[in-house]
C-alpha cells in the first residue's frame, strides 16, 4: 500500500527537480545552442504531463478527502484549487510552444515561483492538518487511489474543466484518452 503523502511527495519532487533543471538551464536569450533548447522543450513537456496528471487526481481524490476530513478543509482546498488551476493556464500556454520563443521563459518563469509557491502551501498548510486526522489506513488507501488513477489521467491541462470530482470522475476516461491520442500523433508520448 502507498501512503498519501509519500505517493504525494514523489510527485512534489519530481517536480522541485525539473523546475531546477527550468531554471538553471540555458536560455534562449542566453545563447542556448539547438539541443539545449530542445531539452527545454522537453522538460516542459515533461512538467506538463506530470503536473497534469498529479493535478487531476488531486483534485479527483485528495481534495475531497480534505474537504471531508479536515476542520477548514473547504477553505483550505478552494486556496489549493485556485492555485492549481491558474497553473493550469499558466501551463496550457506552455504546451507546444517553442523554447526559442521569449513567451516560453516568460512562462517557465511564472510557473517556476506558481509551482513552488503551490507545494509550500500543501505540504506546509494541508499536509499536516490531514495528517491529524486520517488513520494509517485512510492515507494508505487514498495512496493507493491516487496512483492508480494517475495510470489514466490526462497528460495535457484542462483549465475549462471544472474542478469538482464527479465532472473529473465522468469527463477523465475520454479526456485522457484525447490526451494520449495527441501525444502519440505530435510525438510527444516519446519525451
Amino acid at each position: 500500500m502507498a501512503n498519501v503523502f509519500v505517493v504525494l511527495r514523489k510527485d512534489h519532487e519530481e517536480v522541485k527537480r525539473v523546475l531546477v533543471q527550468l531554471e538553471t538551464g540555458l536560455t534562449a536569450a542566453a545563447g542556448a545552442n539547438a539541443d539545449q533548447l530542445e531539452l527545454r522543450g522537453k522538460l516542459a513537456d515533461q512538467l506538463i504531463t506530470e503536473e497534469s496528471k498529479h493535478e487531476a487526481v488531486e483534485e479527483e481524490y485528495f481534495w475531497p478527502t480534505v474537504r471531508d476530513k479536515v476542520p477548514e478543509g473547504d477553505r483550505l482546498a478552494d486556496e489549493a484549487i485556485e492555485q492549481e488551476q491558474k497553473g493550469k493556464y499558466v501551463l496550457n500556454d506552455l504546451l507546444g510552444l517553442d523554447p526559442s520563443d521569449p513567451k516560453f521563459e516568460e512562462l517557465v518563469r511564472k510557473f517556476i515561483a506558481d509551482g513552488r509557491e503551490h507545494i509550500a502551501f500543501e505540504e506546509n498548510r494541508v499536509w499536516p492538518e490531514l495528517e491529524k486526522v486520517l488513520s494509517a489506513e485512510e492515507a494508505n488507501e487514498l495512496g493507493d487511489k491516487l496512483e492508480k488513477a494517475k495510470k489514466t489521467a490526462p497528460t495535457r491541462p484542462h483549465p475549462h474543466i471544472p474542478p469538482r470530482p464527479g465532472i473529473l470522475k465522468a469527463t477523465r476516461p475520454a479526456v485522457a484518452g484525447a490526451d494520449k491520442a495527441r501525444d502519440k500523433i505530435t510525438g510527444r508520448d516519446k519525451e
